[in-house]
């Protein structure tokens, strides 16, 4: 089968690669319909993720038909249209069962690397390193997917892939970021950048409540989004100072809760921070650009909640934690614990209150894969999401 495949920084291919076999009974094969290049899988685009292995298939945004089942798989059958979620959960262990799918114990089987660096290992995950896992991802033409009765939602006759797809991660993860934030009714809340994940923060904070949503980053296009569709307020950091914004349109009060949908490779507008940011990683002294997260805490009324759904690889420096303490903030983040939020999500969807697709900006063939990654990472043509068709 084609597959994108990673073979460096900045390098990734279609490659021919062998086609995925049901190797548990409780495997499915899946054949790829629509498949997202994510902004977490820019981070291994760009060589901050550790553990690749060149050759390794990409992608975890994956949706398609069953096309093999294995002997011990109860809710699937062949021929059934399924969202495949980006974590891996055994749906038996402590942590599945409490509904923390992100943090399953039995599904790593590189569960000691994990541990090696993070103190304990969370889920496996599709397409994202071997560290958790070595999963073969989802931007191919199939995809095995284990622990089948657990994880993949089978998708309701009539709902085509542009609205499903995203119950894969993005929607979800965005959902989850505004429930983190605890968003009591009338709240403001601020969300540190804009693309599909901060996109889906916005219009879930609404969903959850907030009297108003300020949305911020630097590209015209998903500024623009943020203000049409998600109805936000809206800074730009290359041309305001985001703090003083913030102070003067909450009356010195801060936001009362603040969404990073950033992450590692925050880009920051040339503050001293940011630029030792990029010297660091540049350097391969320092593995994440935390100038957002450092901002959020400083920018933050007292009290209030920083949410973290963008990603983060290693170790963080000059985080004022300090402000954090004496400010008396909340902090909550973590991998999506995808299949949470499926029904509440699902039905969202159903009685037209949002249409995921909204977020799409270009759809391109399998084949288009690579050239697709650096489109979004520059953020050329206007691309904020790209979905992939085999």
């Amino acid at each position: 089968m084609k597959a994108l495949c990673w073979h460096g920084t900045e390098d990734v291919r279609v490659d021919t690669v062998p086609d995925p076999t049901v190797r548990d009974p409780r495997d499915v094969i899946v054949r790829i319909t629509s498949t997202a290049i994510c902004g977490s899988d820019l981070h291994i685009y760009d060589g901050f993720v550790a553990t690749m292995e060149s050759g390794d298939v990409l992608g975890h945004e994956p949706m398609g038909e069953v096309v093999e089942v294995g002997r011990d798989v109860k809710k699937l059958k062949k021929g059934d249209r399924v969202v495949v979620p980006f974590t891996i959960s055994c749906g038996m262990c402590d942590f599945c069962r409490r509904g923390l799918f992100s943090l399953c114990d039995t599904s790593n089987p590189n569960a000691e690397t994990a541990r090696r660096l993070m103190g304990q290992s969370p889920a496996g995950l599709l397409g994202y390193s071997h560290m958790f896992g070595g999963f073969a991802g989802g931007q191919a033409e199939y995809l095995r997917v284990p622990f089948a009765d657990v994880g993949p939602l089978r998708v309701p006759p009539g709902l085509d892939d542009d609205k499903a797809l995203f119950l894969s991660d993005i929607f979800p993860t965005g959902y989850m970021a505004a429930e983190n934030a605890e968003i009591e009714p009338g709240e403001t809340v601020a969300v540190w950048g804009c693309g599909p994940v901060g996109q889906f923060a916005i219009q879930s904070a609404w969903m959850l409540g907030a009297g108003r949503v300020i949305a911020i980053d630097r590209v015209a296009e998903r500024l623009r989004m943020a203000r049409d569709r998600g109805r936000a307020e809206t800074i730009d950091f290359g041309s305001d100072d985001v703090y003083d914004r913030l102070m003067e349109m909450t009356s010195g009060r801060g936001p009362d809760r603040c969404i990073d949908a950033v992450g590692t490779e925050a880009h920051g507008r040339g503050s001293a921070d940011a630029v030792l940011d990029r010297a660091k990683s540049a350097l391969y002294l320092g593995t994440d650009r935390p100038h957002v997260l450092r901002e959020a805490i400083m920018c933050c009324r007292k009290g209030g909640t920083v949410s973290v759904p963008g990603v983060y690889i290693g170790f963080l420096d000059k985080v004022p934690f300090g402000a954090a303490m004496n400010k008396g903030l909340t902090l909550k983040t973590g991998q999506t614990h995808v299949p949470r939020y499926y029904d509440r999500l699902l039905k969202k969807i159903d009685v037209g209150e949002i249409d995921p697709s909204f977020v799409i900006t270009h759809r391109l063939p399998l084949a288009d894969g690579p050239a697709a990654y650096k489109l979004f990472r520059d953020k050329q043509d206007g691309c904020i999401k790209v979905v992939l068709r085999p």
